[in-house]
């Protein structure tokens, strides 16, 4: 309804649904996607190791400074 395109509309509810999974697990949105484009590399060796509610449990072990928030 307020997408110009389908397209906009599809990638519209992918962020949409990955925002609500934050915040349904407790975890703070803009820190989530933020870490998941600082670390990309990581991120694509290990996909289930960045999920929404374990994502502060994999920096914890990588040593990855972690925001608190």
């Amino acid at each position: 309804m307020f997408y110009k395109t389908r397209n906009g509309a599809r990638i519209g509810d992918l962020f949409m649904g990955l925002i609500h999974s934050c915040e349904l697990c407790g975890a703070n949105p803009f820190d989530y996607l933020t870490e998941l484009q600082r670390l990309v590399a990581e991120l694509k060796s290990k996909p289930a190791d960045w999920m929404q509610w374990n994502y502060r449990d994999t920096l914890q072990r990588a040593n990855i400074n972690v925001d608190s928030g």
